[in-house]
C-alpha cells in the first residue's frame, strides 16, 4: 500500500474539512471509492477523538492484502 498525499480540495475547504483519507485502488479517487472526512467541528468537540480517527486513517497496514493499492491523504 503506497500513501499519496494531496492538498485538499476547494469544497473541502468550504466545508471545512482538515483531513480526508480514500483507499482505492488506482492513483486517484473515483465516485466508488469512499472518503473518510475529519471536520473542524469534529475536532473543536473532541480534539481526542479526532486524533485518534486520524491516527487510525493514516495506519493503512491493516489493507496491505488487500485489493486496495493506494491511501490517498489530503490535509
Amino acid at each position: 500500500m503506497r500513501k499519496i498525499y494531496l492538498p485538499l480540495l476547494k469544497e473541502q475547504k468550504e466545508r471545512k474539512i482538515y483531513f480526508s483519507s480514500t483507499l482505492s485502488e488506482y492513483r486517484f479517487e473515483t465516485t466508488e471509492t469512499t472518503r473518510h472526512e475529519i471536520s473542524i467541528k469534529d475536532y473543536q468537540e473532541d480534539y481526542k477523538k479526532a486524533d485518534q480517527t486520524e491516527t487510525r486513517l493514516r495506519n493503512d497496514s491493516f489493507f496491505n492484502s488487500s485489493h486496495f493499492n493506494y491511501n490517498i491523504i489530503r490535509s
